[in-house]
């Protein structure tokens, strides 16, 4: 299997600009390519499909590479086919999902994924890239005929995963609860992925990038942290 993916808590951090955070690691991941097919189904805040992609096409364009918007296609199902490498941006997953769907693009993008076709996702555009959507922090404000997602990777994944702030009166579940709770339904893992932080996939090797440890959880055991460095390959081998 030759994936080549970045999965990408967020756009922007704290004091950053879009993808400035991680720009080192963009750039690793589209050496040697000149266009980029950007798909802005997820749509956060609502914003069009356009507006979407000139933000991104701005952001790209310090690096040059050119991208285009998979909606301003006639036959996105081509686009995805000819397409050098795909960025899918963050928003609601509901909305990305569904959009993904009814283009049949789900199909097109495991095919060109899974041979090497360069693929990144932010926040949404991550969670899309795991086993389902089961664990995304977005409200499902459109209904989805299926939360399978396009399993580029055999787990699941909690973008924006957030610790619970310590000698808080907050009395409302934590991230950790809620991970629990799909554990009781679900056997995948799940990488509580924080803000700043990255997946880094290249074939059947997985490396954790960015400043900071991720929360992993397995089902029936306690959930353990991982930093930058350490062996996490065993995610890759998940049922």
């Amino acid at each position: 299997m030759s994936r080549n993916l970045l999965l990408i808590s967020t756009s922007t951090t704290h004091g950053t600009g879009y993808l400035e955070h991680a720009a080192e690691e963009v750039r690793a991941l589209l050496e040697g390519k000149k266009n980029l097919l950007f798909i802005p189904y997820a749509r956060p805040g609502g914003i069009s499909h356009s507006d979407y992609t000139a933000t991104v096409r701005e952001a790209f364009a310090k690096w040059d590479i050119n991208v285009t918007g998979v909606h301003a296609s006639d036959d996105p199902v081509k686009a995805v086919h000819e397409a050098e490498a795909v960025f899918i941006g963050g928003g609601n997953t509901f909305v990305l999902l569904r959009n993904l769907y009814a283009n049949k693009l789900v199909a097109p993008l495991q095919q060109r994924v899974l041979k090497g076709m360069p693929y990144m996702g932010t926040s949404a555009g991550t969670n899309v890239a795991g086993k389902t959507i089961g664990t995304t922090n977005d409200m499902p404000i459109v209904h989805v005929k299926t939360f399978d997602a396009l399993q580029l990777v055999p787990f699941n994944i909690n973008p924006h995963y957030q610790d619970p702030v310590e000698h808080s009166t907050h009395m409302g579940e934590t991230r950790e609860t809620r991970i629990a709770e799909f554990h009781h339904h679900n056997r995948q893992p799940v990488v509580g992925l924080r803000e700043g932080s990255m997946l880094r996939v290249q074939g059947d090797h997985i490396t954790l990038k960015g400043p900071l440890t991720a929360r992993i959880f397995l089902q029936g055991e306690k959930p353990m942290e991982f930093a930058p460095g350490d062996d996490i390959n065993f995610l890759l081998e998940a049922y």
